[in-house]
């Protein structure tokens, strides 16, 4: 199976630790967040990664190489400028598109800067079972950006915070707002459809995919652990979390 991890970004709220390095290699419990992110994909059976880069790029290149890229395949995908999810995953299409026709085994995509007990691996289950073209880990929790799904977890829009304004993109008479974890499972077709061109948010996509008929899910994962590593007040909650062993 294959993934791609999203650590392009230039980590400004974790400064100052990024200020010497990029944000994938900030450090939780002696270990990168690169790191974590390769073995809990490993732990779910994918043996092939791409992972996109920008701030300090050839400090991630080195990195992998002097741990032998954790004994797995790993591709490096440089970005010149930040391409946003959408375009940075458009960027390496070629990655999961090289052994198929495009109609292949569904891949994970996932933010370094994220840390969970997801089960990747219902997600796949789930993901296969509905033939869907994109599965999105969410649960119900405060966030700035909610993702909105019909009673069926049909995504169907998206709102700015509690009492922001909403954008639906498909009528629903029962809509739930959720929090979007970071972690999706794709199906590789998407790219045919991708029609977005440069920097662009891969949430674009999915909601004009929705309009169009496609199936874009929300998989429920409010039993599992999740934290985001994009603040800086975060780290140590994480570390304590880690001692405590809410994760691992």
């Amino acid at each position: 199976m294959k993934a791609m991890i999203l650590a392009a970004g230039l980590g400004t709220r974790l400064r100052p630790l990024t200020d010497d390095r990029p944000k994938a290699l900030v450090e939780v419990g002696g270990r990168t967040l690169l790191e974590i992110t390769l073995a809990r994909l490993r732990e779910f059976g994918v043996r092939e990664v791409i992972v996109n880069v920008h701030h300090f790029a050839d400090m991630v290149v080195e990195y992998l190489k002097k741990n032998d890229n954790f004994g797995i395949r790993i591709e490096v995908s440089r970005e010149g400028e930040l391409l946003d999810t959408g375009g940075g995953l458009k960027k390496a299409a070629w990655f999961f598109l090289e052994d198929s026709t495009g109609h292949g085994e569904p891949f994970i995509l996932h933010n370094v800067d994220v840390i969970s007990t997801i089960d990747l691996g219902r997600m796949v289950q789930v993901h296969r079972e509905n033939q869907a073209l994109a599965t999105l880990a969410v649960q119900e929790r405060k966030t700035s950006r909610y993702l909105l799904f019909d009673e069926n977890m049909q995504l169907c829009g998206r709102r700015a915070g509690l009492d922001g304004k909403s954008e639906v993109v498909l009528s629903s008479a029962k809509m739930q707002a959720l929090a979007f974890s970071g972690v999706h499972v794709i199906s590789p077709r998407i790219f045919e459809s991708m029609t977005e061109n440069g920097a662009f948010s891969i949430i674009t996509s999915y909601l004009r995919l929705a309009v169009q008929g496609e199936k874009i899910l929300g998989f429920r994962a409010d039993e599992y652990y999740w934290r985001d590593l994009g603040r800086l007040e975060s780290v140590a909650r994480v570390e304590q979390d880690a001692a405590s062993g809410l994760w691992r």
